[in-house]
């Protein structure tokens, strides 16, 4: 786990409280985990790390802030093979999503040349594209 970068996590204290949502030590121990953040976290894992610092951390804080972090765009949910969800720190921009089965790590990458099939894709079948979003999964070079 990285450290927190302060604009990071303060950019997003302030945008949890513009939106009326209380900053309380849990929670801002969530803000700073998740800005962090270089890995999938499952809320679990972010509940046992936030515990470190905060132990009256309970997990119900957890997901609602979770839930708040998502729709405020800060973070995004990651969907792992085996059903369970984790999250991320959104990606800035349209970005696509790879992931390391093994330790959790995730990285952001450019695929603007994928649209051109994207599109293809959409046409041949009669649907109008509105989103999409690509996730990839394997080893990285650390676990391989």
């Amino acid at each position: 786990m990285n450290k927190p970068t302060p604009t990071t996590s303060q950019e997003w204290l302030s945008t949890l409280q513009a939106s009326g949502y209380r900053i309380t030590a849990p929670r801002r121990a969530i803000v700073e985990i998740m800005a962090a953040c270089k890995r999938a976290l499952s809320p679990v894992d972010l509940f046992d790390l936030g515990r470190k610092s905060q132990p009256g951390l309970g997990l119900v804080t957890v997901y609602r802030t979770l839930e708040k972090m998502e729709e405020l765009g800060l973070v995004q949910r990651v969907h792992q093979p085996g059903g369970c969800h984790m999250y991320l720190p959104a990606a800035r921009g349209h970005q696509h999503l790879i992931i390391c089965q093994q330790c959790g790590k995730a990285e952001y990458f450019d695929g603007e040349d994928m649209e051109a099939f994207f599109n293809q894709a959409s046409s041949e079948h009669g649907y109008a594209l509105r989103e999409h979003w690509l996730q990839l999964f394997g080893l990285c070079a650390d676990c391989q």
